[in-house]
């Protein structure tokens, strides 16, 4: 129990809208577990359930043991990709997560450096955020996200506006982050990449998981 992220019978209204009904799941630490479904179906809110960034209606959450709440502290070091990232434009990619990374002080400007490098950024590249394409961007958010090394890394659709070469990109990391002992939860839709990389998959419709249980790979 103490090694699994749990949800049960976990629900959010909101102005009347049920988006999470009644879902319940468990996975079990160091695997990577796959969220797939159409827009809409709950795979997000699922995502901000087990973060923490929502009151729940009804139910409960519980990563590694400890229970989520909302302005608790987290029970574990988290990295996350969660629609989008809030980066400063001024600034360059590097000075964005040296930013990021003082709010804790886990890392240091060796850490930062390796976290570009591995998703194909220049660290002394010296061109602000704003001027980033799309691709850029994305990779910058999974930067931030692997940086430093969470225990538990929740990636919401991280292939937005990446090429080839950007998917798998994303996939070396999670091969990383897994071989080195992150649970990884990955919501993803037709990236077969990424859906090979799955120990489990979770299918959602209408906020709950689809037709009650789950897909075993």
């Amino acid at each position: 129990m103490g090694d699994d992220i749990v949800l049960s019978h976990a629900t959010k209204v909101i102005k009347g809208r049920v988006v999470l009904d009644d879902v319940s799941l468990r996975v079990r630490r160091g695997g990577v577990y796959g969220f797939t479904g159409v827009n809409g179906s709950g795979k997000t809110m699922v995502f901000r359930a087990i973060s923490g960034l929502i009151h729940l209606t009804s139910g409960e959450v519980e990563v590694f043991g400890r229970p989520v709440r909302p302005g608790d502290e987290y029970p574990c070091n988290l990295g996350l990709i969660l629609e989008s990232v809030g980066f400063w434009d001024e600034y360059t990619g590097y000075d964005n997560l040296r930013l990021l990374a003082s709010i804790r002080g886990l890392v240091g400007e060796g850490e930062i450096r390796r976290a570009m490098e591995r998703v194909g950024l220049d660290p002394s590249d010296d061109r602000p955020f704003e001027t980033y394409s799309l691709g850029m961007r994305q990779r910058l958010a999974v930067a931030q996200a692997v940086m430093e090394a969470p225990d538990l890394l929740i990636l919401d659709e991280p292939t937005n506006a990446l090429d080839v070469g950007g998917v798998e990109m994303v996939r070396d990391a999670i091969v990383a982050e897994r071989s080195r002992g992150a649970t990884v939860l990955v919501a993803c839709h037709n990236e077969p990449l990424l859906e090979a990389l799955f120990d489990q998959r979770f299918r959602m419709c209408d906020g709950r998981i689809d037709g009650g249980g789950t897909d075993e790979e």
